[in-house]
C-alpha cells in the first residue's frame, strides 16, 4: 500500500512539475534549434531523450540526506531546455542545509512524509512552512532556503524541479567553512573566534 502511495504521489507530483516548471522564469538562454546534441552523439534517437537514472532511487532509505540529479550533466538532453529535476531523500531527523541556487527558482513537491522548509529573502525576513504529502513550496531563484525532516522516526521524500539545466547549488556551510576562507575573517564576520571557527571546519572537513 505504501509503495502505491508513493508511486501514485510521485506521478501526480511529475505531472504537476512538468505543467508549472515552463511558467517559471528561466535563466537559461534560448537556443535557435529544437534541441542540442553534443558532439560525440551521432544520430540521436529516444534513448537520447531519457533519463534513467531515476530507476530504484526509492528501493532503500539512505542513512544521510541524498540528493539524485537530472541536469544537464547527468542528462544531456536537457541542455537548452531549461528544465531540470532532483528527487531528495531525507532520513528521519535529516537536514538539507542552508543553501542557494544561484540560476533558477525551485518547486519542491513533497512525495512523503512532512518537511520543514523555509526561505530568507533580500531584506533578511524568513519565510517557514510545515508541508504535508502532496504540498508543493517554491523557493525563489537564488535565495538562501533549507529543508528539514522534523519526524524523528520516518523518512521524507521529495521532488525538485528547476527552471534551468542547470541550477547550481552553494551550500552555505561548505562555501564558509570547508572552502579555505581565512579563519580571521569568518571569525570577525561571526563575531566569535578563531578556536570556534576551526572547530567548525574540523566539523565538515571531508572524512578519510
Amino acid at each position: 500500500m505504501a509503495s502505491f502511495l508513493v508511486n501514485k504521489y510521485f506521478l501526480l507530483g511529475f505531472l504537476a512539475i512538468l505543467a508549472t516548471s515552463w511558467m517559471v522564469q528561466a535563466s537559461d538562454p534560448d537556443i535557435l534549434s529544437d534541441f542540442i546534441v553534443p558532439s560525440n552523439v551521432n544520430g540521436p534517437d529516444g534513448k537520447f531523450f531519457t533519463f534513467t537514472g531515476l530507476r530504484g532511487v526509492f528501493d532503500s532509505t539512505p542513512p544521510n540526506l541524498k540528493v539524485t540529479k537530472a541536469s544537464k550533466a547527468e542528462f544531456p538532453a536537457l541542455d537548452g531546455q531549461s528544465v531540470s529535476m532532483a528527487v531528495l531523500q531525507y532520513p528521519a531527523g535529516g537536514v538539507n542545509p542552508p543553501h542557494t541556487h544561484p540560476r533558477a527558482a525551485e518547486l519542491l513537491f513533497v512525495v512523503e512524509g512532512s518537511l520543514e522548509v523555509g526561505f530568507v529573502d533580500t531584506t533578511n525576513k524568513l519565510f517557514t512552512q510545515t508541508l504535508q504529502t502532496g504540498d508543493i513550496f517554491v523557493f525563489p531563484k537564488g535565495l538562501v532556503h533549507y529543508q528539514y525532516n522534523a519526524d524523528p522516526k520516518e523518512p521524507a521524500i521529495a521532488v525538485s524541479a528547476f527552471g534551468s539545466a542547470n541550477a547550481g547549488t552553494a551550500s552555505l556551510p561548505t562555501t564558509l567553512f570547508a572552502t579555505g576562507v581565512d579563519d580571521t575573517v569568518l571569525a570577525k564576520s561571526f563575531k566569535t573566534d578563531v578556536t570556534t571557527i576551526q572547530k567548525l571546519k574540523a566539523g565538515l572537513a571531508p572524512k578519510t
